[in-house]
């Protein structure tokens, strides 16, 4: 996930701040977006209605987020400012109906003791959220009766059709929390907060085809975002070469008869993290000053004797 202190649009810092105590600065919000739960039917094979949703985006506002629904106050991470259900332009439900997902966005201060937390995020390891909320009603989806007065089991199958349960009428937002396995397979951060006036990602419709529907505001963040990705490869590709040429003259010392067009079309084939790699393997080859000799050719040892061993006297 990507820093987006500097990303922040017009009035979130404000929304943050009516949390804070004193007025925080731009650059000491960390804020980033997360999808908490959406209508496709989850593993628990129960699914939240679009209504429910509905009343889910103010309910979240303003609800802190912990780890592992375990609600104590050192496992207070972060906390949403905005929340929205949005629907997700060309997308269904595993059933056909339109997707939709409850959006929202979540700032935590930057601080010495947060600065792994939010290298988590940004590496992507802490990802995944689920939902601590009340509902009133849960509703068959064979026979539309509430609360299990029916019989009808989740997850079996009825003349073919399998049971879920209908989440509807929620009455309390508790918590959020980041977990190893949410129910719902799609909650989870997301990489970016690039959303159009209609709350739709604007990269997620890039890539669906739907780049004629494009403002001008949002062609201006699909550039901004280009540009961006231009400045990285660029970096990128300065230090890629500076892994070369240091490849190249460790090479020269350890095996000095390993011809450079073999060697460039090696490194060619690798990655920065394989290249870093043969770098650091070289590097202390070389530093025990242990030049290496081809496997193939074998040491003859000197004995210092002759053939005279061997003559008859």
């Amino acid at each position: 996930m990507e820093n987006e202190s500097s990303n922040l649009k017009a009035g979130e810092l404000d929304l943050i701040n009516s949390y804070t105590r004193r007025t925080l600065k731009e650059d000491e919000v960390y804020a980033f977006s997360v999808v908490l739960c959406d209508n496709e039917t989850d593993r628990d094979f129960e699914r939240f209605s679009d209504s429910a949703l509905k009343k889910l985006e103010k309910l979240f506002v303003g609800v802190t987020g912990v780890l592992d629904h375990d609600p104590k106050s050192n496992n207070q991470t972060a906390r949403i400012f905005s929340c929205s259900a949005q629907e997700v332009s060309g997308k269904k439900t595993l059933d056909g109906r339109q997707y939709i997902r409850l959006s929202a966005r979540a700032y935590m201060p930057r601080t010495e003791s947060n600065r792994d937390f939010i290298m988590q995020l940004d590496s992507g390891i802490k990802k995944e959220v689920s939902v601590g909320c009340s509902i009133a009603k849960r509703i068959c989806s064979i026979c539309g009766c509430e609360n299990g007065s029916c019989g009808h089991i989740r997850g079996r199958s009825y003349d073919g059709e399998v049971c879920y349960k209908i989440l509807d009428e929620p009455t309390d937002a508790y918590e959020w929390s980041f977990v190893a396995i949410p129910a719902q397979r799609a909650a989870g951060v997301i990489k970016s907060y690039n959303k159009g006036e209609n709350g739709v990602d604007i990269e997620e419709r890039l890539f669906s085809g739907e780049a004629e529907s494009f403002t001008v505001d949002e062609m201006n963040v699909i550039a901004e975002k280009f540009r961006m990705l231009q400045e990285k490869a660029a970096d990128g590709e300065v230090y890629r070469r500076r892994l070369e040429a240091d490849i190249n003259k460790l090479v020269a010392f350890s095996l000095p008869q390993l011809k450079r067009d073999v060697l460039d079309f090696i490194t060619s084939k690798m990655n920065a993290a394989q290249l870093e790699n043969l770098k650091k393997a070289l590097s202390e080859r070389r530093e025990n000053n242990t030049p290496i000799k081809p496997q193939l050719v074998a040491a003859v040892k000197n004995t210092g004797t002759d053939n005279n061993a061997f003559k008859n006297i």
